[in-house]
């Protein structure tokens, strides 16, 4: 599989999934996860997430840009590693903003303490089982009955851009 070929694959199992972990590095170097509902996917391993400005995530970006996001579905779960930060563009936002968005933060797409955060991946790893639950269970029993390694679908490290590995 090509480089692009794999940011291809990860971009559309991650349109799919609407809420991410999304991870960064605080002040002390420690982990900090919490949810957060990605609003769009780019190409490449390119996801919008809106913020308030003045929020602990924005803060441990502006100090620390390194974070992850990991996306996760019946059938399918990402593992990617990237950078991120906190952007005020007005147009995107308004581009991006729906009702959900809005029982969050609903100052608007307009006000100066709503900001996107724009990570860019720079490597992923993904599992996909295509079929869902019903072809795991199949993959299950027929590794019982044959003996054979369990085979769970679909599982590759792709590297999106930049100095990913």
């Amino acid at each position: 599989m090509t480089e692009h070929e794999g940011a291809a694959r990860v971009a559309e199992l991650a349109k799919g999934i609407r809420v991410a972990m999304f991870t960064t590095v605080d002040g002390e170097g420690r982990f900090v996860s919490r949810p957060m509902a990605q609003q769009e996917v780019g190409s490449a391993g390119e996801l919008w997430f809106f913020a308030e400005r003045d929020s602990r995530k924005v803060a441990h970006l502006a100090a620390d840009s390194r974070c992850s996001v990991t996306l996760a579905s019946d059938d399918t779960w990402i593992s990617m590693t990237g950078t991120a930060q906190a952007v005020h563009d007005t147009a995107k936002a308004r581009e991006l903003w729906n009702p959900w968005v809005e029982a969050w933060l609903p100052q608007g797409p307009d006000s100066p303490e709503v900001v996107l955060i724009r990570f860019t991946g720079h490597s992923a790893e993904y599992w996909d089982t295509p079929g869902g639950k019903v072809a795991s269970v199949i993959s299950f029993v027929k590794s019982k009955i044959t003996g054979e390694r369990y085979d769970g679908g679909e599982n590759e490290r792709v590297r999106l851009r930049g100095d990913g590995s």
